[in-house]
């Protein structure tokens, strides 16, 4: 009995070990998939990245622009072959963009640790140039062959581009994200049109190092030192460098933009207060080190900007206003996208007899200078708003508008435009039938939006803007632009207006 159960036993055994030996020649099995789980500890959207803590959302638009009566998809017809209302001005301008951007974030013992990354791609029709012989070129942007050849690279603006990229933790906001010192709105009380006047923009983000203070009931204090290159510089304008308005004259950064905003977010709205510290670097009055150069120049910008939800017309309406002073840092007022408003050469009919045309000039640097001075600061001062009424779920109506004032000192007068109506720089560029010689100048914009959402996340809109110029010289001037067909000709000198229509469709997901 006992050599039985033996051989039972050592049997088994061997199987055991002959089974175990085959199991270990075998593929082991792939572990079960981890399916994608909901996050809820963001809002909708977002997901547990498998095998992770950390919780993902991916979203974006694709948008479809056509602007009647501009060359430009962010400003209306101020300068360039926009300005010259003849030929060479587009009857339209076509874009279509696709935004992908890519949310992340994870819950640690310091708080949240958020990325945030957008990205944009674009393709945007373009215009034509004159070469002075009867010719032309397309595209501004250096193309120099026919829209119609597939080769020509250069064609049109198709562009990839990096709105946001930035890191959140413990209070800080690291790398490209919207300016601390924007309001609320960032730079749509109502609109869509990208060029309004009257505060900060950087709807494409700006590099920043920020620390953000919350207090608590919706208060909170952000300190921030902002990258002035990309998108704060209006220019520091060496007169001596020839022309009208001199040429720009920037030497390399040393300082960012320093900048502190109060805000409180409550149920009733939004207030904010921002403040910005701006320095201007030139570099030298002539070409080398030897010519000298001016000492640097700190500007600042001040804005308070108030945000008023649910008014009594109806549920969702809302009123947005703010308002702006810049002393030495005019790309707080006329930002970026509204950059051409801050370079106007705008063109028109006239009723004076001889006259050829007219035209308006307005340009709004930073600072100038001349060589052996010191940089003058260029003062600004302005406003934007508008109020939205609900009509219904799928109609909607916003009434904006938006002002701008250049202001320049009576030192920056006497070099632009001389003494006792002889000399300086604008008379000598433009010759010496100006009667009224003064740089300053304002623009003023009103326009009025209709949306129509239809089914949720996608919107239809017309939008129009009206744009004046309120310009201070008088007399003529003789001048010609052969690449947007101007002859050289006698050109009053007047105020100017144009109306820009921008039709949009876009779906976000």
């Amino acid at each position: 009995m006992n050599l039985v159960k033996s051989l039972i036993l050592g049997s088994a055994a061997a199987l055991v070990a002959v089974g175990g030996a085959q199991a270990a020649d075998l593929p082991v099995k792939a572990k079960a998939v981890e399916y994608v789980k909901v996050c809820s500890l963001y809002g909708p959207g977002f997901y547990y990245i498998p095998g992770t803590d950390t919780c993902i959302k991916l979203g974006g638009y694709l948008r479809v622009d056509v602007l009647a009566n501009t060359n430009s998809v962010a400003g209306p017809n101020y300068n360039g072959a926009n300005g010259a209302n003849n030929r060479f001005t587009n009857g339209y301008t076509w874009r279509s963009r696709e935004d992908l951007n890519v949310d992340t974030r994870t819950a640690t013992e310091y708080g949240v640790v958020r990325t945030y990354f957008d990205a944009v791609f674009t393709w945007t029709s373009d215009t034509y140039a004159g070469q002075g012989n009867g010719s032309t070129v397309y595209s501004a942007i250096g193309s120099t062959q026919a829209p119609n050849n597939a080769s020509a690279g250069g064609v049109a603006a198709g562009t990839v581009g990096v709105y946001y990229a930035f890191i959140q933790f413990a209070g800080f906001t690291i790398g490209k994200a919207v300016s601390q010192f924007a309001a609320p709105w960032t730079a749509y009380p109502g609109n869509n049109f990208d060029g309004l006047v009257g505060g900060a923009n950087t709807v494409t983000g700006v590099n920043q190092f920020t620390y953000t203070a919350q207090f608590g009931n919706g208060v909170a204090l952000s300190l921030s030192a902002q990258d002035q290159t990309q998108y704060s510089q209006a220019g520091v304008n060496n007169l001596s460098a020839g022309g009208a308005y001199g040429a720009s004259d920037y030497a390399g950064s040393v300082a960012p933009d320093l900048i502190a905003a109060l805000k409180v977010d409550q149920a009733w709205g939004i207030f904010q207060a921002s403040f910005a510290a701006h320095d201007n670097h030139a570099a030298y009055f002539g070409g080398t080190e030897l010519t000298g150069h001016p000492d640097d120049k700190w500007g600042w910008a001040g804005a308070l900007a108030l945000s008023i939800k649910n008014i009594p017309t109806g549920p969702g309406d809302t009123i947005n206003i703010q308002g702006v002073y810049t002393d030495g840092a005019t790309r707080y007022n006329i930002q970026d996208l509204a950059s051409q408003a801050g370079s106007i050469a705008m063109f028109g009919g006239t009723n004076l007899p001889g006259v050829y045309g007219s035209v308006g000039f307005g340009t709004a640097p930073d600072t100038v200078f001349v060589n052996g001075s010191q940089q003058e600061t260029i003062k600004t001062w302005g406003m934007r708003g508008a109020y939205t009424h609900n009509w219904d779920p799928y109609w909607n109506t916003s009434l904006y508008g938006a002002y701008a004032s250049v202001m320049y000192s009576d030192t920056a007068k006497t070099w632009i435009c001389g003494v006792g109506g002889v000399g300086g720089t604008f008379r000598t560029a433009f010759g010496t039938g100006v009667t009224s010689c003064n740089p300053d100048y304002s623009l003023a914009q009103i326009g009025l939006i209709t949306r129509w959402t239809p089914v949720k996340n996608l919107t239809f809109s017309a939008d129009v803007t009206y744009s004046h110029l309120d310009q201070k010289y008088a007399g003529v001037v003789t001048t010609s632009s052969t690449a947007i067909g101007k002859p050289a000709a006698t050109y009053e000198l007047k105020n100017q207006d144009t109306v820009m229509l921008l039709l949009r469709a876009q779906r976000n997901w």
